[in-house]
């Protein structure tokens, strides 16, 4: 890993992901999580003070940056239950079948190289009736975003860490044997369409 993308990258992605439309989106989904919660691509946090301290027992975070634990661990120190990191990639789930509650996914599925292969582990761990709690960006619907996404995303993947623009994310989860039971989608406001195109909600294991 380079300079750029131990120590700048995480920087770049802790403030762009930290704008206000997608700060919203966590408010949203973040509070659905319960139980243990496996947070995958926990990166500097963000999600952290969202979580329903009345529901978590515990929170563990996968993130491949160490760069990434530093920052969530400022704002983990002061939280009502504990934090763990663990620092492996999204595709690697080093827990026991069946050993968490929520599955909690945010903002991550456009990074991980293999994301059926990390969405089979993330079902492998769910306990029966747990839940898959997602919220991403990724392929817009409309043919015209979709052709700028899929000419500006070998760019984007390149200075964003990886990220791809143009995944279709309901395809992915389902090809990964989850049941989606809840979708929902939208541009989000003050984002350009090309990287705002949002898909969130619920799946549990088929």
């Amino acid at each position: 890993m380079g300079f750029y993308e131990k120590h700048i990258v995480p920087h770049i992605i802790n403030c762009a992901c930290g704008s206000k439309p997608i700060r919203y989106q966590r408010k949203k989904v973040v509070p659905m999580a319960e139980g243990t919660v496996l947070e995958i691509g926990i990166g500097t946090g963000l999600n952290l003070p969202y979580y329903d301290p009345t529901k978590v027992r515990k929170v563990i975070g996968l993130d491949p940056s160490e760069a990434s634990w530093k920052l969530a661990g400022e704002r983990a120190k002061d939280l009502p239950f504990p934090v763990e990191f663990v620092g492996l990639p999204g595709e690697q789930i080093p827990l026991d079948d069946k050993s968490v509650d929520t599955v909690l996914v945010t903002f991550s599925l456009c990074t991980i190289p293999d994301p059926v292969k990390a969405l089979e582990g993330m079902r492998r761990v769910l306990k029966p009736g747990g839940r898959l709690v997602f919220c991403e960006h990724g392929a817009a619907p409309d043919a015209d975003v979709l052709k700028w996404q899929n000419r500006v995303n070998p760019v984007w993947r390149v200075l964003f860490g990886g990220c791809n623009l143009n995944r279709r994310m309901p395809s992915l989860i389902e090809s990964a044997g989850f049941k989606i039971d809840d979708l929902q989608t939208m541009y989000l406001p003050s984002t350009p369409r090309v990287a705002g195109f949002n898909y969130w909600g619920t799946a549990q294991s088929v």
